[in-house]
């Protein structure tokens, strides 16, 4: 899994131990799909998968943070479902000043 051009999780362990650990940080969290989903499927086992997100994270301290991007990923239909071999999550930033 990518974020913002930077690997999070290079392996299912590593996303896995980091999942959990995170999961102990986070009071509450909301991810709301937009509106412009796509799904182009490639084959019969593989599509590729893009949509906007908006999402807000509670944490145990109650700091709240709203965030929103686009998610581009690459599904496989294996062992009767489909899940993400590859996930990319892209978050708006602020534009730079030219100062």
């Amino acid at each position: 899994m990518a974020v913002n051009g930077q690997m999070a999780f290079p392996n299912g362990a590593a996303a896995q131990e980091g999942t959990e650990k995170f999961a102990q940080t986070i009071s509450h969290i909301q991810l709301k799909w937009g509106g412009d989903l796509r799904v182009d499927p490639l084959t019969a086992e593989l599509a590729v998968v893009a949509a906007s997100w908006r999402e807000v994270q509670v944490d145990t301290a109650w700091h709240r943070v709203d965030e929103a991007g686009y998610f581009t990923g690459l599904a496989e239909y294996r062992e009767g479902h489909w899940q993400f071999r590859n996930a990319h999550w892209s978050a708006q930033v602020p534009p730079l000043r030219g100062d």
